[in-house]
């Protein structure tokens, strides 16, 4: 290390995108290693709406490897953590930071510690994907701050390592988790099948019926579905291997009718398995079967699917409308059955582009109070109404992969001593 003076902090600030699965992961074949039972297809959500920001710092003057999330100080002691630290330090190459007067050999690597800080601009642990994220967003901010030369998807197979779904975020657009063959893993990584301007025309609301942390993490659900579910042997072996050339037909082709089926099925097949499993997992509650419900009467109301819907391991809802018009009507239904409280500002309520609000002309509760009844409502019966059961609802659209971010304003670390701001 060139620099006497010890007191010098190298820093790199990423930020990376949140996924959602539209041919689930549930089941790994491999604990230590995170190898799935089954491949995987997801769409990257908009950074801009849905994100990790990671700042990693490394300095002499660091005793140990330490952590932050969303500003509190958490263990880096998980195996999960460890096995993505090491096996990026393991790829380490020399940096020099000209600028600032900085080197570090390859083999300093293995004594200097780092600083990480991370900070998710939406509910942790809540069914959001935000352990893919964060993990995903950890190994690409470690991979730039070392000088990684391995590709995106080399590094896939190392975020894969802490979190399944962590190596699906290292891309934008459409991406496939390929579960692999090889025992050692080597070969279970993520590849882009097309970027976010591919399909540019979905738009994505997200319910969030619950920001709770979830009863049973997916970890211990899936370890219980692969213990006890013979579903989900039939679903590994016989459906996923065919659903997913399907889906990958229907993103190619941008074939909205066929990517809804198949998205809706196999988010009900997901939970079917949950439920397969003993103890049976229920992550869905009433008001996820209600937004099923009103997705599927419209959809069948109007002869081609309009909006697809799928669950994670929680309650909320994420549906994907087949253009802004959809979008739209989606949007008037979702208000006109889940209204926000009376003393809400609907600018809380509805998260990430807001702009659909203009389009769907709802200025304030006024307009939301006078939403009339959907068409497919059928005449006489009073529709119920379930204010407060969805907590916000989030507007976004396919995004890109990670970033690193250059204005050092958004470094969350201070870079005088490497610690919080």
């Amino acid at each position: 290390m060139a620099v006497e003076a010890e007191k010098w902090v190298h820093m790199v600030t990423a930020q990376t995108p949140t996924n959602i699965a539209v041919i689930k992961y549930w089941g790994k074949r491999d604990e230590t290693l995170i190898l799935p039972v089954n491949d995987s297809i997801s769409v990257t959500l908009d950074p801009d709406h849905l994100c990790t920001t990671t700042t990693v710092a490394v300095s002499p003057s660091f005793d140990r490897d330490r952590m932050w999330l969303n500003g509190k100080e958490i263990s880096l002691s998980g195996g999960r953590f460890q096995s993505c630290l090491r096996e990026v330090r393991s790829r380490a190459s020399d940096v020099e930071d000209e600028e600032n007067g900085i080197k570090i050999a390859k083999k300093d690597w293995e004594k200097l510690h780092l600083h990480i800080a991370s900070y998710n601009n939406f509910p942790t642990a809540a069914g959001l994907a935000s352990s893919a994220a964060g993990l995903a967003c950890l190994v690409f901010s470690l991979a730039k701050l070392m000088n990684v030369k391995e590709d995106q998807s080399k590094l896939s197979a190392i975020a894969r390592q802490g979190s399944g779904s962590a190596c699906r975020s290292l891309y934008g657009g459409f991406v496939k988790w390929i579960m692999g063959k090889d025992e050692d893993g080597r070969d279970s990584l993520a590849v882009q099948l097309a970027d976010e301007k591919h399909w540019d025309d979905l738009v994505i609301i997200i319910a969030v019926v619950s920001s709770r942390q979830k009863e049973t993490s997916s970890t211990s659900g899936m370890r219980e579905t692969v213990e006890t579910s013979l579903l989900l042997k039939h679903r590994a072996k016989e459906i996923v291997p065919k659903r997913i050339l399907k889906m990958e037909e229907a993103i190619k082709n941008r074939d909205f009718t066929s990517f809804a089926q198949l998205t809706c099925a196999d988010s009900n097949q997901f939970h079917a398995v949950c439920l397969d499993t003993t103890p049976p997992i229920f992550y869905m509650n009433d008001t996820s079967h209600r937004i099923i419900s009103i997705v599927e009467k419209w959809n069948r109301s109007e002869g081609t699917p309009q909006v697809a819907y799928t669950f994670d391991a929680g309650p909320n809802a994420v549906m994907i409308a087949h253009d802004r018009k959809a979008a739209t009507l989606l949007l008037q239904r979702l208000l006109f059955y889940f209204p926000p409280n009376s003393d809400t500002d609907l600018n809380n309520y509805i998260l990430g582009d807001k702009s659909i609000l203009q389009d769907a002309g709802l200025e304030g509760i006024k307009d939301v109070e006078g939403l009339p009844p959907p068409p497919e409502i059928k005449d006489g019966i009073p529709s119920q109404k379930y204010k407060g059961d969805v907590s916000y609802f989030i507007c976004t659209r396919p995004g890109r992969g990670p970033v690193v971010l250059s204005n050092k304003k958004q470094a969350l670390l201070n870079p005088e001593n490497g610690l919080p701001k």
